[in-house]
């Protein structure tokens, strides 16, 4: 059977990886000028073409988010950047805290898996610290997701017209 939306699950997942490719499409833009090797330069160049790409098929799923709360209105863009400088060190962050925790079960060394517990703890509270910082100003809006989509779509609007 055929559903008409996407299950709250997959609209998360949905979420994350266009929240993290709008980041990173934001950041690749913004460093492009400093790349000097011309090889380097045209991978930037491709991986800034397939980027957003993925970015405009992802936002065609939007459509099809749960409609829980679409009657709420989305706040107005914010005029400076630190919405993007927020969002690509807690998507860096989420990224660190994934790698850690698979580092931990490859692990053989106990010396070697307690510093790794260790800085998974530091980097679990930083994140947790940044997440905090993002709630607080309106940045991340985790317990409304018409919100957080909406968000969703105006970053990747703004990266696709960098």
């Amino acid at each position: 059977m055929q559903r008409k939306h996407l299950a709250w699950h997959e609209t998360m997942e949905l979420h994350e990886l266009t929240a993290s490719t709008a980041n990173n499409l934001i950041a690749l833009k913004m460093h492009l000028h400093e790349v000097t090797d011309p090889k380097l330069h045209a991978l930037y160049e491709d991986t800034i073409k397939a980027l957003e790409s993925n970015l405009k098929e992802l936002l065609h799923f939007y459509s099809m988010a749960p409609t829980e709360n679409r009657n709420n209105k989305s706040k107005g863009e914010h005029e400076d950047m630190t919405g993007f400088y927020a969002g690509h060190l807690l998507g860096m962050l989420k990224c660190c805290i994934k790698n850690y925790a698979t580092a931990i079960t490859e692990t053989a060394t106990p010396q070697l898996r307690d510093t790794f517990v260790k800085q998974l703890n530091g980097a679990i509270k930083i994140h947790a610290k940044v997440f905090n910082f993002m709630m607080e100003r309106g940045l991340y809006h985790a317990y409304d997701l018409h919100k957080m989509l909406e968000n969703d779509k105006m970053t990747a609007k703004k990266a696709l017209e960098l």
